[in-house]
This record gives C-alpha cells, sequence and structure tokens, in this order.
C-alpha cells in the first residue's frame, strides 16, 4: 500500500522542509510515501473562514478518489502512543485501498464535504502546531512506525 500525505499549501521554513525530507528518505526504506501539496488559496483575505475551507475542501476532494482510505489529521480524531499507531499502520498495509491518504487542512480546518469523504480522524497531539510542523511530526511517526514493526533499534520504550 502506497501512504501519501495530502497538504494544503507549501513550506517556507527551509529548515523543517530540510528534515521533512530527510524523514521522508528514510520511509521510503519501507514503503512507498509520497507528499502531495494542494496550492494555497489566492486572495484569502476576501474569504469567510467557512468559504476558506470549502474551496480547500474541492481541492482536496479532487486529489482523492473514492478507493482511497482517507485519514484526516485532526484534533477530534484518536489519539495513539507510536506503538499502537505502527500496529495501525500495520493493519491498514493489509486492507484493500491501494492508497492511504493522510490529509492535513488549512488554517481553519476542513469543510463537512472532506469530513463526510474521510474514513477516520487521527490528531497527533491536543496541542495545536503549525502546518508545517504537522508535516515533520507526522513523517517522522510513520518512520517510527515502520522501525517499530520492523524491531529496529530507533524507538525505545
Amino acid at each position: 500500500m502506497k501512504i501519501c500525505l495530502l497538504v494544503v499549501g507549501k513550506t517556507n521554513d527551509a529548515l523543517i522542509e530540510q528534515l521533512t525530507d530527510r524523514y521522508v528518505s528514510r520511509l521510503r526504506h519501507y514503503v512507498p510515501f509520497d507528499i502531495e501539496v494542494i496550492p494555497e488559496l489566492k486572495n484569502t483575505k476576501a474569504m469567510t473562514p467557512d468559504v476558506q475551507k470549502v474551496r480547500e475542501g474541492e481541492l482536496i476532494l479532487k486529489a482523492v478518489s473514492p478507493a482511497d482510505h482517507v485519514v484526516l489529521l485532526d484534533e477530534g480524531g484518536k489519539e495513539w502512543r507510536s506503538v499502537e499507531f505502527a500496529a495501525y499502520l500495520d493493519r491498514l498495509q493489509t486492507a484493500p485501498a491501494r492508497r492511504l491518504v493522510f490529509v492535513v487542512g488549512g488554517p481553519y480546518g476542513f469543510s463537512q464535504a472532506v469530513y463526510a469523504a474521510a474514513r477516520e480522524k487521527l490528531s497527533l497531539s491536543r496541542m495545536t502546531f503549525s502546518h508545517q510542523m504537522v508535516r515533520l511530526f507526522f513523517v517522522e511517526q510513520c518512520y517510527r512506525a515502520m522501525t517499530i514493526l520492523r524491531g529496529e533499534p530507533y524507538h525505545h520504550e
């Protein structure tokens, strides 16, 4: 199964991008993995948060297919320890979907249409992180999960 991290907007911090790329490179030794970027909307100052969520939602929904297993990275989602996340990924790798898509929304979250299209929600923390940091944390956790599944010494308990 291919894993995709679908994100709204580019990373504008070179250090975070460099670290994210490092973990993506490591992760690809275990599983096909890509980050897909949906361009940020233009003229968002003229939009209400609800309009912005709907417009971003339309772009997110164009980027996924009905056959994808879509998981939203959302503050209201399930929280797991790293070993539990590893077990979750292990279970999903045997699922019939060819692509597992984790989605990071825009600054105001997701539209109702995106929530309806998702199979589940996952929270990285009860704290709020920048969208750029979420990318790094998520990719590192995916890498950590793969090393846990292989019994490699990256993760310590």
